[in-house]
């Protein structure tokens, strides 16, 4: 029986004072799968007793990850998700059935893991583990503890040599290939999509929402390899979207209706805006159709069910509507495009106010070339707790360069967002975007400062 009284805090200690490369650039030397296999001997091999969805991706990954495990837990299957990096609190990182494991069991988890290891001296390791290792240990700890039925996995950074890819899955995804970690990653597409398809295991399916020449034929080429069923978009399956209306006359959530080599679904009602998350919705159908061919059975009301009640915050979230305000996660060009898009498709033609702020190491010119003509006023904030963070005179200088909108540099993210909220209009929209740090910081300081208009 778990203890309701908090343990020693020591726990967090040990795991917050090691390498964390959400917060530092890492290198291609500091991936090595060698060292999560005799981290996870020394706990016993947990993930080798579960069962596991597998998802990666440059975009799309953990939306695409929350849609599945809504459905799976409405079907009544015990459902673990495990993501990263979180919003506002870390026990965000470890759900079941849509709940956060608790402080409590958090603390013990990373106990267990603390005295294995003989923290500080790791003698068993013969090396310190880093953060995200000992995240992904916890998660599969806690998994099986908790007898979870399936646990889905969004992978940390790339695949191929991420922490999350010891596991052996039922079946493993791939939502899109883009432009991001190309330091990690490779500077091409193809590199990039390698390494993603890092995930693909012998004869394991594999579900793609890559598109492009070049980025597909490498996944084709190593689930080929591997011999691995690919099923792939629009070749094996497509989708009609119907976006949302967000008006004060009326709000109208999208729709999609998803086509695949053994049926057309009936269109159904989505939680997630945006024609991006219809794309990663229709990767969600397949994944239950070969998920019953191995005898998981899923009903359509369970899928239909899940679509409309997925929650995953900060993604095209609507926070407000007097002012509109929209917080998402977009970090990369492509991740920008698909916001303006849907901006541009789902909101009233209404003056736009930016809220910006970005890891120093993102394509942010390419995100601030997207955003040029969208918006009339921006404000640029910097992210507290990530120290790769740009600043914001920096960021103030690079948009200069391109766009000629005014722009404001925050010297805190309270008196950024009270100069955003201060300059958008009633009848305007005030969007948060940049990084998932900022949106995490941010939204409870706006939550405040709308709450109290």
């Amino acid at each position: 029986m778990l203890s309701s009284k908090r343990i020693d805090e020591s726990p967090r200690d040990f795991w917050y004072g090691l390498i964390n490369f959400e917060h530092r650039q890492p290198t291609p030397d500091d991936f090595k799968l060698d060292r999560m296999r005799r981290l996870l001997d020394l706990l016993g091999n947990p993930e080798k007793n579960l069962k596991f969805i597998h998802v990666a991706g440059s975009k799309g990954k953990g939306s695409t990850s929350a849609m599945l495990a809504s459905i799976l837990s409405r079907q009544g299957f015990r459902t673990g998700l495990y993501t990263s990096p979180h919003l506002i609190h870390v026990e965000e990182r470890f759900k079941i059935d849509g709940e956060n494991i608790s402080p409590e069991e958090l603390d013990l988890v990373l106990v267990k893991i603390k005295n294995a290891i003989s923290f500080p001296d790791c003698g068993a390791l013969n090396f310190v583990p880093t953060f995200f290792e000992v995240a992904t240990v916890a998660a599969f700890i806690y998994f099986l503890e908790k007898k979870v039925e399936i646990a889905i996995l969004e992978v940390g950074l790339g695949g191929r040599l991420d922490s999350t890819n010891v596991c052996n899955p039922l079946l493993s995804i791939i939502t899109s290939i883009s432009f991001d970690h190309e330091k990690q990653l490779g500077p091409t597409l193809g590199h990039i999509a390698r390494e993603k398809a890092g995930i693909i295991k012998h004869k394991v399916p594999v579900i793609s929402g890559v598109e492009g020449a070049e980025p597909e034929k490498v996944i084709e080429e190593i689930a080929r390899n591997m011999g691995s069923r690919l099923i792939r978009s629009k070749i094996d399956f497509n989708w009609h979207y119907v976006p949302a209306v967000f008006s004060q006359e009326r709000i109208t959530m999208p729709t999609v209706r998803v086509s695949t080599r053994s049926r057309n679904w009936p269109e159904m009602e989505m939680a997630l805006v945006g024609e991006h998350q219809a794309s990663n919705a229709a990767l969600v159908i397949n994944a239950v159709e070969q998920l019953r061919l191995v005898g998981i059975n899923v009903s359509d009301e369970s899928v239909a069910w899940g679509m409309r009640n997925t929650s995953w915050p900060a993604r095209m979230q609507v926070m407000g509507n007097n002012p509109w305000v929209v917080i998402d996660c977009a970090h990369n060009r492509a991740s920008a495009a698909a916001l303006v898009r849907t901006l541009l498709e789902s909101f009233p033609n209404v003056p736009r106010v930016l809220l910006f702020g970005a890891s120093s190491d993102k394509d942010i010119a390419g995100m601030f070339a997207e955003f040029s003509g969208i918006f009339c006023k921006v404000i640029f904030a910097q992210s507290i707790n990530s120290p790769r963070a740009s600043k914001p005179e920096e960021l103030t200088a690079l948009w200069a360069k391109s766009c000629d909108v005014e722009s404001f540099a925050g010297e805190t993210l309270e008196e950024a967002a009270r100069k955003a909220v201060f300059l958008t209009p009633k009848t305007g929209i005030l969007c948060v975007t940049g990084s998932v740090f900022l949106a995490g910081e941010i939204t409870p300081i706006l939550s405040k400062l709308i709450s109290v208009q």
